[in-house]
Protein backbone atom coordinates (compact mmCIF):
# COMPACT_ATOMS: atom_id res chain seq x y z
CA UNK A 1 0.00 0.00 0.00
CA UNK A 2 2.33 2.84 1.38
CA UNK A 3 1.59 6.50 -0.10
CA UNK A 4 -0.13 4.47 -3.36
CA UNK A 5 -3.40 4.94 -1.39
CA UNK A 6 -3.15 8.73 -1.03
CA UNK A 7 -2.25 9.53 -4.87
CA UNK A 8 -4.04 12.80 -5.70
CA UNK A 9 -3.77 12.56 -9.36
CA UNK A 10 -7.47 10.66 -10.90
CA UNK A 11 -7.44 6.63 -10.63
CA UNK A 12 -8.34 4.93 -13.68
CA UNK A 13 -9.03 1.54 -14.50
CA UNK A 14 -8.69 1.83 -18.37
CA UNK A 15 -6.03 0.27 -20.08
CA UNK A 16 -4.53 2.53 -22.66
CA UNK A 17 -4.38 2.07 -26.11
CA UNK A 18 -8.12 0.46 -26.07
CA UNK A 19 -11.12 1.63 -28.19
CA UNK A 20 -13.51 0.08 -26.08
CA UNK A 21 -13.63 -0.68 -22.52
CA UNK A 22 -14.72 -4.51 -21.71
CA UNK A 23 -17.28 -2.19 -19.56
CA UNK A 24 -18.96 -0.37 -22.21
CA UNK A 25 -22.03 1.08 -21.10
CA UNK A 26 -23.91 -0.54 -24.03
CA UNK A 27 -22.61 -3.81 -24.26
CA UNK A 28 -23.44 -4.58 -20.56
CA UNK A 29 -27.02 -3.22 -21.06
CA UNK A 30 -27.44 -5.71 -23.75
CA UNK A 31 -25.87 -8.82 -21.85
CA UNK A 32 -28.00 -8.40 -19.12
CA UNK A 33 -31.17 -7.91 -21.27
CA UNK A 34 -29.86 -11.07 -22.77
CA UNK A 35 -29.08 -13.48 -20.26
CA UNK A 36 -31.11 -12.22 -17.35
CA UNK A 37 -33.74 -14.68 -17.68
CA UNK A 38 -31.29 -17.15 -18.06
CA UNK A 39 -29.68 -16.86 -14.40
CA UNK A 40 -31.82 -18.65 -12.24
CA UNK A 41 -30.66 -21.85 -13.98
CA UNK A 42 -27.11 -20.68 -13.33
CA UNK A 43 -27.69 -19.08 -9.91
CA UNK A 44 -30.95 -19.23 -8.58
CA UNK A 45 -33.24 -16.29 -7.36
CA UNK A 46 -29.78 -13.94 -5.93
CA UNK A 47 -27.44 -14.08 -8.71
CA UNK A 48 -24.08 -12.81 -6.60
CA UNK A 49 -21.50 -15.33 -5.02
CA UNK A 50 -22.32 -17.31 -1.50
CA UNK A 51 -21.03 -16.59 2.07
CA UNK A 52 -20.24 -20.11 3.35
CA UNK A 53 -19.70 -20.05 7.09
CA UNK A 54 -19.53 -23.68 7.84
CA UNK A 55 -19.15 -25.30 4.83
CA UNK A 56 -21.75 -27.35 4.12
CA UNK A 57 -24.69 -24.91 3.66
CA UNK A 58 -26.49 -25.01 0.22
CA UNK A 59 -25.80 -22.01 -2.21
CA UNK A 60 -28.92 -20.73 -2.08
CA UNK A 61 -28.43 -20.09 1.78
CA UNK A 62 -24.65 -19.50 1.49
CA UNK A 63 -26.10 -16.30 -1.02
CA UNK A 64 -28.47 -15.03 1.73
CA UNK A 65 -25.99 -15.56 3.94
CA UNK A 66 -24.04 -12.55 2.28
CA UNK A 67 -26.50 -10.41 2.23
CA UNK A 68 -26.71 -11.17 6.01
CA UNK A 69 -23.08 -10.34 6.38
CA UNK A 70 -23.21 -7.27 4.68
CA UNK A 71 -26.57 -6.20 5.97
CA UNK A 72 -25.14 -6.26 9.93
CA UNK A 73 -21.80 -4.53 9.39
CA UNK A 74 -24.05 -2.18 7.49
CA UNK A 75 -25.75 -2.02 10.38
CA UNK A 76 -29.66 -1.70 8.66
CA UNK A 77 -32.21 -1.33 10.90
CA UNK A 78 -35.87 -1.61 10.27
CA UNK A 79 -37.63 1.27 8.29
CA UNK A 80 -34.40 2.43 6.45
CA UNK A 81 -34.45 3.38 3.45
CA UNK A 82 -32.28 1.55 0.99
CA UNK A 83 -30.95 2.14 -2.53
CA UNK A 84 -29.77 -0.73 -4.13
CA UNK A 85 -27.30 0.23 -7.16
CA UNK A 86 -27.42 -2.51 -10.00
CA UNK A 87 -30.09 -4.75 -8.08
CA UNK A 88 -30.33 -7.14 -10.99
CA UNK A 89 -33.82 -8.96 -10.62
CA UNK A 90 -34.27 -7.43 -7.35
CA UNK A 91 -33.70 -10.56 -4.94
CA UNK A 92 -31.39 -8.56 -2.19
CA UNK A 93 -33.60 -5.08 -1.97
CA UNK A 94 -36.78 -7.69 -1.48
CA UNK A 95 -34.89 -9.29 0.73
CA UNK A 96 -33.71 -6.19 2.62
CA UNK A 97 -37.72 -5.29 2.77
CA UNK A 98 -39.35 -8.26 3.95
CA UNK A 99 -36.55 -9.49 6.57
CA UNK A 100 -34.96 -5.90 7.54
CA UNK A 101 -38.42 -4.05 7.08
CA UNK A 102 -36.68 -1.79 4.89
CA UNK A 103 -37.89 0.89 2.33
CA UNK A 104 -36.11 -0.18 -0.70
CA UNK A 105 -35.37 1.25 -3.97
CA UNK A 106 -33.33 -0.58 -6.60
CA UNK A 107 -32.52 0.33 -9.98
CA UNK A 108 -30.65 -1.09 -12.87
CA UNK A 109 -29.62 -0.51 -16.23
CA UNK A 110 -31.47 -3.10 -18.09
CA UNK A 111 -35.39 -3.18 -18.76
CA UNK A 112 -35.90 -6.93 -18.55
CA UNK A 113 -34.42 -6.75 -14.96
CA UNK A 114 -36.88 -4.07 -13.71
CA UNK A 115 -39.17 -5.90 -15.41
CA UNK A 116 -38.35 -9.07 -13.72
CA UNK A 117 -38.04 -7.47 -10.18
CA UNK A 118 -41.44 -5.71 -10.51
CA UNK A 119 -42.71 -8.97 -11.04
CA UNK A 120 -40.75 -11.17 -7.75
CA UNK A 121 -41.98 -7.75 -5.52
CA UNK A 122 -45.36 -8.23 -6.83
CA UNK A 123 -45.61 -11.89 -5.41
CA UNK A 124 -44.64 -10.93 -2.08
CA UNK A 125 -47.05 -9.56 0.51
CA UNK A 126 -46.29 -6.00 2.49
CA UNK A 127 -42.66 -5.73 0.97
CA UNK A 128 -41.86 -2.37 0.26
CA UNK A 129 -39.57 -2.52 -2.61
CA UNK A 130 -39.63 -0.74 -5.92
CA UNK A 131 -37.76 -0.59 -8.76
CA UNK A 132 -36.30 1.86 -11.31
CA UNK A 133 -34.56 1.84 -14.61
CA UNK A 134 -31.69 3.96 -14.39
CA UNK A 135 -28.01 4.44 -14.70
CA UNK A 136 -25.95 3.97 -11.73
CA UNK A 137 -23.48 6.94 -12.77
CA UNK A 138 -26.55 9.53 -13.47
CA UNK A 139 -28.61 8.98 -10.31
CA UNK A 140 -31.19 11.13 -9.47
CA UNK A 141 -33.50 11.17 -6.85
CA UNK A 142 -35.81 13.65 -4.61
CA UNK A 143 -35.32 12.05 -1.72
CA UNK A 144 -32.06 10.89 0.59
CA UNK A 145 -31.05 7.29 1.82
CA UNK A 146 -29.78 5.95 5.05
CA UNK A 147 -27.62 3.60 3.01
CA UNK A 148 -27.05 2.73 -0.41
CA UNK A 149 -26.06 -0.90 -1.12
CA UNK A 150 -24.38 -2.22 -4.13
CA UNK A 151 -23.13 -5.77 -4.72
CA UNK A 152 -21.22 -6.65 -7.58
CA UNK A 153 -22.18 -3.70 -9.83
CA UNK A 154 -19.37 -1.32 -9.45
CA UNK A 155 -16.67 -3.23 -11.27
CA UNK A 156 -19.11 -2.47 -14.51
CA UNK A 157 -19.09 1.89 -14.18
CA UNK A 158 -16.58 3.47 -16.17
CA UNK A 159 -15.92 6.80 -13.39
CA UNK A 160 -15.91 4.96 -9.88
CA UNK A 161 -14.81 8.52 -8.88
CA UNK A 162 -17.70 10.19 -9.53
CA UNK A 163 -20.65 7.27 -8.67
CA UNK A 164 -19.02 7.30 -4.91
CA UNK A 165 -19.27 11.22 -5.12
CA UNK A 166 -22.84 10.95 -6.06
CA UNK A 167 -23.35 8.38 -3.68
CA UNK A 168 -22.16 10.24 -0.86
CA UNK A 169 -24.94 13.53 -1.93
CA UNK A 170 -27.69 10.94 -1.76
CA UNK A 171 -27.12 9.98 1.62
CA UNK A 172 -28.76 11.45 5.16
CA UNK A 173 -26.06 12.78 7.49
CA UNK A 174 -24.11 9.61 8.83
CA UNK A 175 -25.10 7.37 6.64
CA UNK A 176 -23.88 4.53 4.82
CA UNK A 177 -21.98 2.98 1.52
CA UNK A 178 -22.41 -0.77 1.89
CA UNK A 179 -20.29 -2.37 -1.08
CA UNK A 180 -19.04 -6.12 -2.17
CA UNK A 181 -17.34 -6.15 -5.39
CA UNK A 182 -15.12 -7.74 -7.89
CA UNK A 183 -10.94 -6.25 -7.64
CA UNK A 184 -7.79 -7.62 -8.63
CA UNK A 185 -4.82 -8.01 -5.92
CA UNK A 186 -2.62 -5.14 -5.53
CA UNK A 187 0.53 -5.08 -7.11
CA UNK A 188 0.25 -7.70 -9.81
CA UNK A 189 2.64 -8.22 -12.62
CA UNK A 190 1.78 -8.01 -16.76
CA UNK A 191 1.89 -11.65 -16.84
CA UNK A 192 -0.25 -12.40 -13.66
CA UNK A 193 -2.76 -9.75 -15.01
CA UNK A 194 -3.00 -11.13 -18.31
CA UNK A 195 -3.68 -15.07 -17.22
CA UNK A 196 -5.99 -14.13 -13.97
CA UNK A 197 -7.83 -10.95 -14.90
CA UNK A 198 -8.16 -10.19 -18.26
CA UNK A 199 -10.28 -13.54 -19.07
CA UNK A 200 -12.55 -12.29 -16.25
CA UNK A 201 -12.72 -8.60 -17.28
CA UNK A 202 -13.49 -9.27 -20.93
CA UNK A 203 -16.07 -12.22 -19.85
CA UNK A 204 -17.81 -10.24 -17.18
CA UNK A 205 -17.69 -7.02 -18.65
CA UNK A 206 -15.97 -5.44 -15.97
CA UNK A 207 -12.86 -3.84 -15.26
CA UNK A 208 -11.06 -4.49 -11.85
CA UNK A 209 -9.98 -1.96 -9.65
CA UNK A 210 -8.18 -2.78 -6.08
CA UNK A 211 -9.31 -2.27 -2.77
CA UNK A 212 -6.72 0.15 -1.99
CA UNK A 213 -8.32 2.21 -4.53
CA UNK A 214 -12.10 1.95 -4.06
CA UNK A 215 -10.75 3.08 -0.28
CA UNK A 216 -9.24 5.96 -1.65
CA UNK A 217 -12.12 7.25 -3.55
CA UNK A 218 -14.24 7.13 -1.04
CA UNK A 219 -12.68 9.09 1.34
CA UNK A 220 -11.92 11.84 -1.33
CA UNK A 221 -15.93 11.68 -1.72
CA UNK A 222 -16.14 12.52 2.02
CA UNK A 223 -16.77 8.73 3.52
CA UNK A 224 -14.99 7.38 6.37
CA UNK A 225 -14.23 3.52 6.02
CA UNK A 226 -15.99 1.59 9.06
CA UNK A 227 -14.80 -1.64 7.47
CA UNK A 228 -12.60 -3.46 5.00
CA UNK A 229 -12.59 -7.07 4.35
CA UNK A 230 -11.47 -9.86 2.31
CA UNK A 231 -13.92 -12.13 1.62
CA UNK A 232 -12.18 -14.76 -0.39
CA UNK A 233 -11.78 -17.49 2.61
CA UNK A 234 -15.57 -17.32 2.69
CA UNK A 235 -17.19 -16.85 -1.04
CA UNK A 236 -14.49 -19.43 -3.30
CA UNK A 237 -16.86 -22.10 -3.27
CA UNK A 238 -19.23 -20.22 -5.67
CA UNK A 239 -16.94 -21.29 -8.42
CA UNK A 240 -16.74 -24.54 -7.31
CA UNK A 241 -20.43 -24.68 -8.05
CA UNK A 242 -19.91 -22.48 -11.19
CA UNK A 243 -17.70 -24.37 -12.62
CA UNK A 244 -19.71 -27.95 -12.18
CA UNK A 245 -23.01 -26.25 -13.58
CA UNK A 246 -21.80 -24.82 -16.65
CA UNK A 247 -20.69 -28.91 -17.33
CA UNK A 248 -24.46 -28.80 -18.92
CA UNK A 249 -24.17 -28.81 -22.31
CA UNK A 250 -27.30 -27.72 -23.13
CA UNK A 251 -26.27 -24.57 -21.23
CA UNK A 252 -23.54 -24.03 -24.35
CA UNK A 253 -25.68 -24.84 -26.54
CA UNK A 254 -27.98 -22.18 -25.42
CA UNK A 255 -25.35 -19.30 -25.22
CA UNK A 256 -24.17 -20.47 -28.74
CA UNK A 257 -27.96 -19.27 -30.28
CA UNK A 258 -27.40 -15.95 -28.01
CA UNK A 259 -24.08 -14.83 -29.89
CA UNK A 260 -20.52 -14.28 -28.06
CA UNK A 261 -20.72 -12.31 -25.17
CA UNK A 262 -22.77 -15.18 -23.67
CA UNK A 263 -20.03 -17.83 -24.39
CA UNK A 264 -17.34 -15.50 -23.09
CA UNK A 265 -19.48 -15.44 -20.30
CA UNK A 266 -19.71 -19.27 -19.65
CA UNK A 267 -15.75 -19.35 -20.47
CA UNK A 268 -14.80 -16.93 -17.49
CA UNK A 269 -16.34 -19.29 -14.50
CA UNK A 270 -13.10 -21.29 -15.18
CA UNK A 271 -11.34 -18.09 -15.00
CA UNK A 272 -12.92 -17.05 -11.85
CA UNK A 273 -12.02 -19.44 -9.80
CA UNK A 274 -8.95 -19.99 -11.23
CA UNK A 275 -8.64 -16.32 -10.09
CA UNK A 276 -9.51 -17.55 -6.64
CA UNK A 277 -7.07 -20.24 -6.43
CA UNK A 278 -3.87 -17.58 -7.38
CA UNK A 279 -5.26 -15.15 -5.05
CA UNK A 280 -4.88 -12.84 -7.39
CA UNK A 281 -9.08 -12.01 -7.62
CA UNK A 282 -9.86 -10.71 -4.58
CA UNK A 283 -13.32 -10.69 -3.66
CA UNK A 284 -14.37 -7.87 -0.74
CA UNK A 285 -16.48 -5.49 1.57
CA UNK A 286 -16.20 -2.30 2.20
CA UNK A 287 -18.65 -0.13 3.98
CA UNK A 288 -18.03 3.37 4.52
CA UNK A 289 -19.92 6.55 6.66
CA UNK A 290 -20.66 10.00 5.25
CA UNK A 291 -19.01 12.26 7.79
Amino acid sequence: MGSRLYMTEPITFERPGEMTRYNDKEKIRAFYDLVSSHFYELWGEHIHHGYWIHGDETKERAQIQLIEHLATIANVRPGCKILDVGCGPGASSIYLAKHYQAEATGITISPVQVGMAKKAAALEKDVNATFLLMDAEEMKFDELFDVIWSVESISHYQDIGNFFGSAAKLLRPNGIVAVIDWFKRESLNPTQYQKNIVPIEKGMLVELGTMQQYETLMKSSGLKILKSEILNDHCAKSWNIGVDIIKNKALWKLAATNGSMFLDFLRAFRAMRAGFVSGNFVYGLIVAQKI
